[in-house]
């Protein structure tokens, strides 16, 4: 985990390199993850030895918009032959915007024993490293959850009365276009709201500015430079939103891991849920 160490992150652990993955992913107790928003990537290849999670279908409730439930996590790990023991390594599509969704649920629940790889899907692959389309068959485990933990949570009400009182600092982490207002979704995506706009006195700080370009994250000083350049001072704690939840739970990661801020939330309901309520202050 050399080049995680160089980085001067607050919790280096949480964070494993594609070289460790090579070296570890046959360890009996090491559980590789894909998470992606299509699966499509997975079919095409994957990690050998990684199973699938569908971030839409399977890490969120299908009946009313919220996270999945402790017993859906519990039957989703058991069938995806994790047990509570177990070191789980995640990785994905989109720079790791849903593997880091699913570390925030499993923190949530009181899974220990979980790390993003570094880079994702995208340094594995660049790295002309193994995939195969092998469908994997693990062998069906039991797992146990904690209840949900929801002090890694946000949620509306909150953020309006951040608005109000500025005990937490927010971080608009989607594109310079969705902050402004020029737009209300990027281009393509379903998931939108009724008005566009930021919350006020939120800080525009893209995710995309936290990694480098084959993926990876920036190292601690330049994630500490490019968060004090926005207005960031660390002193209060931050709430990180985005449209639907998944990039801000990557800002999420950056802030809690790799720079050490106590109480760092990820709001998920984000912009479709606070872009469409009525009588809301928006500023654009």
């Amino acid at each position: 985990m050399s080049t995680i160490e160089n980085k001067g992150y607050a919790h280096p652990d949480a964070l494993v390199d594609v070289d460790w993955v090579e070296a570890h992913r046959n360890d009996g107790s090491i559980k590789l993850v894909e998470v992606d928003v299509d699966t499509n990537a997975y079919s095409e290849g994957h990690i050998p030895g990684a199973v699938s999670w569908n971030w839409t279908s399977q890490l969120s409730d299908n009946v009313r918009r919220d996270i999945l439930s402790k017993d859906a996590l519990e039957e989703l790990l058991g069938k995806s032959g994790i047990s509570n023991d177990d070191f789980i390594v995640l990785y994905g599509d989109n720079n790791n915007w849903f593997a880091a969704f699913a570390l925030w649920i499993l923190k949530m629940y009181g899974h220990e024993k979980v790390v993003l790889m570094d880079g994702g899907r995208k340094k594995w692959v660049a790295d002309s490293r193994e995939l195969t389309t092998q469908e994997e068959n693990p062998t069906p485990a039991t797992y146990t959850a904690k209840d949900l933990d929801s002090s890694l949570r946000s949620n509306v009400r909150e953020v309006l009365d951040i608005v109000e009182s500025g005990n937490y600092q927010l971080v608009d982490v989607r594109s310079p276009a969705e902050f402004s207002g020029e737009v209300i979704a990027p281009p393509g995506m379903t998931e939108t709201a009724q008005r566009a706009g930021h919350v006020p006195g939120a800080k525009s700080i893209p995710w995309a500015l936290t990694v480098e370009e084959d993926g990876t994250f920036k190292d601690a000083d330049k994630l500490r430079e490019l968060y004090g350049s926005r207005g960031i001072s660390f002193e209060k704690p931050i709430v990180a939103y985005c449209r639907i939840g998944e990039r801000s739970s990557h800002t999420w990661f950056v802030l809690t891991y790799l720079l050490g801020q106590q109480g760092a939330k990820n709001y998920d309901g984000s912009w479709t849920e606070y872009g469409s309520m009525v009588g809301v202050p928006i500023e654009k």
